[in-house]
C-alpha cells in the first residue's frame, strides 16, 4: 500500500529546493558582470553550463508538480499508459515516476525480453 502522505512530503520537499537552485543558478546568471574584460569573458563562458542546469531543474520541477498533481487528482501510483499500478519501490526510488517499470522501459525503447 502506498503511503501518500509520505509521498507528498518528500515531493514537496524536492520541489522547494529544486526551486530554490533554480532560483540560485538564475542569480547568478543575471548578476552583474565583472568591469574586467578578461573576467568578463570568462564569466559568459559559465552561462552556458547553467543555462543547461536550469533547463534540467525545470523538467524534474515539472515532474514533481506532476506528481504533486496526481496525488491531488487521486491518481497517484497509477501508470499514466496503462492504468496499473506503479510498484511502490520504483514509487520509492522515484516519487515523481508517472509510469510502471514496464511503460516506462518501453517509452525508452529498452523492450523486456
Amino acid at each position: 500500500m502506498i503511503e501518500i502522505e509520505s509521498f507528498k512530503a518528500r515531493l514537496t520537499s524536492e520541489l522547494a529546493e529544486l526551486e530554490a537552485r533554480r532560483s540560485d543558478l538564475i542569480a547568478e546568471l543575471t548578476a552583474p558582470l565583472s568591469p574586467d574584460l578578461s573576467e568578463q569573458a570568462t564569466e559568459l563562458e559559465d552561462d552556458d553550463p547553467l543555462d543547461g542546469q536550469i533547463v534540467v531543474l525545470d523538467r524534474q520541477i515539472l515532474s514533481a508538480r506532476g506528481a504533486l498533481a496526481r496525488i491531488e487528482d487521486g491518481n497517484y501510483g497509477e501508470c499514466a499508459s496503462c492504468g496499473e499500478a506503479i510498484a511502490v519501490k520504483r514509487l520509492e526510488a522515484e516519487p515523481d515516476a508517472a509510469l510502471c517499470i514496464d511503460c516506462a522501459r518501453e517509452k525508452d525503447g529498452h523492450h523486456l525480453r
